[in-house]
Order: structure tokens, then C-alpha cells, then sequence
């Protein structure tokens, strides 16, 4: 029903296009001409000017040809991860990837080009739906960000489709329905700076002491539920300094708000201790190695019921299709995460990106495509079912 053609040639397309975090003007300025073309309402929130941004979230309202029937949002995000500048996509045996230099792009790529090719072949087809919404947002790489600053009451929504995560396997599609909660930790330890090679005796360094915090952290993989991570580190001013600081910066996140206390606990833990082994007198003045914390929430968890009014859609949806659907949990979160936290039930359903934020990420095709079937046949059941519509 979809034309495979036009959905690749879209995808190549908005791939060609550069849009990393706080950049996403040229994308969305496309996206809003390409959905303005077949009639859909677009207008730009003010996400971009909070986040300092070249462009906000952009919401569309396609009218539906069932006016009765309950609205169903969609959602994908228009920023990518670096490299991400100059991406080469081509295509090989049945798969899209760049050139090795760059990430592909097909997070979220896949899902805004999937949105676009349904909402053309409703049209095209005239094929029944309810009102559709759509949210193209921005920022999502460095924190679901665009999703955090959107403005819910633009939307009258109450369930909805992210278009946004991998597929575990080419057997079966994959819907995300568990997101875990996620922290943003920073670390600052302040030691005492001396000159390396004349008197490093008078100095503590801040780097060192770092190093020490971290070797004794559990890291990665904690347990089935959660994880962690130190990503950044900073530190020093010229190599015949001791360093006075060292600035790193990590995450750690969980499924078990409980497990996810204990491993921050257990990072600061880390730090603190590290700089309470360090301590020097000089002229009778006492230096104390110390350390700043800052940890705030990047966002909750999202859980959605297999017994919910979306997941029962989709489960309905891929038995008339005949295709495999597995319900799974995500390490990573997504927009879907500040959707269900604002009161839009949502799920993350598999685009057929593989081996993300890496510049081995590919697309496979078939699964893109499948994807795409179901999201039809999703909005068309919903037409068919939904209790508005009687």
C-alpha cells in the first residue's frame, strides 16, 4: 500500500539534511512544507527559543475523514547524534548506512519519514481516520527536550505512537513499552594546583583523585535493570600544572526508581571518599581536597500496560497484518517518556534502525517499510473501533 520507492528516496533525503541538537531548522522547515502540501495545519512551539534553539517542536493536525473518532498522535524527533554532519547515505543489500565517517541518521530519520510516507498514502488512498496529530520534535539526543518544553494542551490526544527505537531482531516487530528514569550527574573535584616539575609535592592532583573515584565505581551494566556511565572529563590547564580540577560528567539510569538511588548513592559515595584521602599542609595552612555535586533528573520512567487502549490497538493491528510483535523494555529512554508523564499514553514502536549512535548505524528496509504497514493499519483500526466513532 506504501510506495517503497518514495518512502527511500524521503528518507535519503531528509538524511542528506544536517540536523544536529539545537539545529533543526532545515528538516522541519521541509517537513512543515511537505505536510502543508497535503493539507496539514503546522505551526512551531516555542521549545526552540526556551532551549535556545533554531527552531521549536513543530506540531501538524491532519484532519481525518472520520471526524467522530477518538485523535491519535505521532511523534518522531528531527535531531541526530555527531558525526552527523555530511552523512553519505547509501544503499546495499537491502539496508541503508553512510559512509563509515559519519553516523546515518536513521534515529529518528526513519520515524519522520515513516510519518510522512502514512500520512500520504491515507491521503492518497482515502483510506478512513480519525483526526491526527503529529509531534516533529527537537532536541531529543541531549535530553528529550523538545518533548519536556511541549506544550500538552496543543494536543487533545489521549494515546499515540513514537516512532523511535531499534528492532531487536528481523523476525518480529518491536514495540518499547518500558523506559527506564534517568539521572545527570557532574562532578567537580577542586585539588591544589603546583608546578610538575618543581614542587608537585605542593599540589593534589584534582585528576588523580578523580581517576581514583572512578576506578572504584561500578560502571556499565550494574543489572538487568539498570545502568551507568561516566562520558565526560575535563580537567587541567597545561601539562607542568598539577591540576586543581577535574570536571566529569555522567549518567546512571533504571527501570527501579530504588536501584537508581543506590547507584547514585554509591557514585557519589565514590567521589566523596576519594577526596577525603587527600589533605596537605603548607606553612601551617591546611588544603582540603573537595568536590561539587550537581544531579538532577533527565527523566522519569514511562510503563505502559499491555491492557491499554494503544498496545491492544497494535496487538490487533499486526494479528490481521500476520506479523510477530514483541512488547520489550529500552535501556534508553524517548519522547514517549514525557509523553505518558503529561497524560498522552504513548509507545515506542521499532523503525528497523540498528546499531545506533555509532557510525556502523544502518537501516533495514524491510522492517522500515513493515513499520510503516502497521502505523496504517493502526490509524485505520482506530477508525474502525474507536468508541468515539459510534
Amino acid at each position: 500500500m506504501i510506495d517503497k520507492q518514495r518512502m527511500t528516496e524521503y528518507i535519503m533525503d531528509l538524511i542528506r539534511i544536517d540536523s544536529l541538537s539545537r539545529r533543526e531548522e532545515e528538516v522541519a522547515l521541509k517537513l512543515k512544507k511537505d505536510m502543508e502540501e497535503i493539507g496539514g495545519e503546522c505551526f512551531f512551539d516555542d521549545a526552540g527559543k526556551i532551549l535556545h534553539g533554531s527552531v521549536g517542536n513543530l506540531i501538524v493536525k491532519i484532519k481525518g475523514n472520520e471526524p467522530l473518532v477518538n485523535p491519535i498522535l505521532l511523534s518522531a524527533h528531527m535531531d541526530t547524534v555527531g558525526p552527523g554532519e555530511g552523512i553519505k547515505p547509501r544503499i546495499e543489500n537491502g539496508i541503508i548506512k553512510s559512509d563509515g565517517t559519519t553516523i546515518l541518521g536513521s534515529d529518528d530519520k526513519s520515524g519522520l519519514a515513516i510519518i510522512v510516507e502514512v500520512i500520504r498514502t491515507l491521503k492518497e488512498k482515502n483510506i478512513s481516520h480519525g483526526d491526527i496529530e503529529l509531534a516533529f520534535t527537537i532536541c531529543e539526543e541531549i535530553g528529550l527536550l523538545g518533548a519536556k518544553h511541549i506544550d500538552i494542551s496543543n494536543f487533545r490526544s489521549r494515546y499515540g505512537i513514537v516512532l523511535d527505537s531499534g528492532s531487536p531482531s528481523s523476525s518480529s516487530a518491536s514495540l518499547v513499552t518500558k523506559c527506564p528514569s534517568a539521572e545527570k550527574l557532574e562532578f567537580i573535584v577542586h585539588g591544589l594546583e603546583a608546578h610538575a616539575g618543581v614542587c608537585p609535592e605542593r599540589g593534589m592532583n584534582a585528576i588523580k583523585i578523580a581517576s581514583e573515584a572512578i576506578a572504584n565505581m561500578k560502571l556499565g551494566r550494574i543489572d538487568a535493570e539498570t545502568t551507568a556511565n561516566i562520558g565526560l572529563i575535563e580537567g587541567g590547564l597545561a601539562i607542568n600544572i598539577v591540576p586543581n580540577y577535574a570536571h566529569i560528567k555522567g549518567e546512571a539510569r533504571s527501570h527501579s526508581e530504588e536501584k537508581l538511588r543506590t547507584q547514585i548513592e554509591h557514585m557519589r559515595k565514590c567521589f566523596h571518599d576519594a577526596v577525603a584521602r587527600y589533605e596537605i599542609t603548607l606553612e601551617g595552612k591546611t588544603y582540603i581536597a573537595r568536590v561539587e555535586e550537581i544531579i538532577e533528573r533527565s527523566y522519569d520512567k514511562m510503563e505502559v500496560s499491555n491492557e491499554s487502549k494503544v498496545v491492544k490497538l497494535i496487538n490487533q493491528t499486526v494479528n490481521n497484518l500476520e506479523i510477530n510483535l514483541k512488547t520489550r523494555a529500552s535501556g534508553g529512554g524517548c519522547d514517549a517518556n514525557y509523553f505518558n508523564k503529561k497524560g498522552i499514553e504513548c509507545v515506542n514502536l521499532g523503525t528497523g534502525m540498528k546499531e545506533i549512535h555509532t557510525v556502523n548505524e544502518y537501516l533495514a528496509l524491510e522492517e522500515f517499510y513493515q513499520a510503516a504497514d502497521i502505523l496504517i493499519e493502526t490509524i485505520r483500526l482506530n477508525a474502525l473501533i474507536s468508541p468515539a466513532s459510534h
